[in-house]
C-alpha cells in the first residue's frame, strides 16, 4: 500500500476513537503500526495526548513548523481546515460504493483547486485516488 508518511496527524474526535480501539488490538499488524507511529493531536479542549508518542497542538495552524510528512487520517473538520490554509499538499482518497442520501462534503466551502495524479479500482469497487494540489 501507499507509505504513510512520517507521522499521523488527527483531530481530536478521530484521535479519541483511535486511541479507544486501537492501542488494545493485539496480533493486527496495523496496531504496532499505529503505536509506534508519531501522532499528533489538534484540540483546544485535550489537556494531553495519553497515547504513546503522541503530540497535542492546540491549533491547524501549528502543523506549519512541522517539518517531517504527515497523514491524516478521517478527521474531517481538521482536513477542511489545513485546506482552507493552503497546507495540504496531496490527498488520497478511498471512495467506496455506497450511495448516501446526505452528509457533509469534504471540500465544503474550500475550493479544492486539485488534480488527478493517480486511481487504482480495488476488487471490492473501492476507488483509491490520489490528488495533488494545483499550482496557482
Amino acid at each position: 500500500g501507499k507509505d504513510m508518511g512520517g507521522a499521523l496527524l488527527f483531530g481530536r474526535r478521530t484521535y479519541e476513537d483511535f486511541y479507544g480501539y486501537w492501542p488494545h488490538q493485539g496480533g493486527n499488524p496495523f496496531t504496532d503500526v499505529l503505536n509506534r507511529a508519531r501522532k499528533y493531536v489538534v484540540s483546544t479542549t485535550l489537556r494531553e495526548a495519553p497515547w504513546e508518542n503522541s503530540v497535542l497542538l492546540k491549533d491547524a495552524g501549528d502543523v506549519e513548523g512541522i517539518e517531517e510528512g504527515l497523514t491524516v487520517l478521517g478527521s474531517g473538520v481538521l482536513a477542511r481546515e489545513l485546506m482552507r490554509r493552503g497546507l495540504v499538499d496531496e490527498w488520497l482518497l478511498m471512495v467506496h460504493p455506497v450511495v448516501l442520501g446526505t452528509g457533509r462534503r469534504l471540500f465544503d466551502g474550500v475550493e479544492a483547486g486539485l488534480r488527478l495524479v493517480e486511481s487504482v479500482v480495488t476488487t471490492t469497487g473501492v476507488v483509491i485516488a490520489t490528488y495533488r494540489r494545483r499550482e496557482a
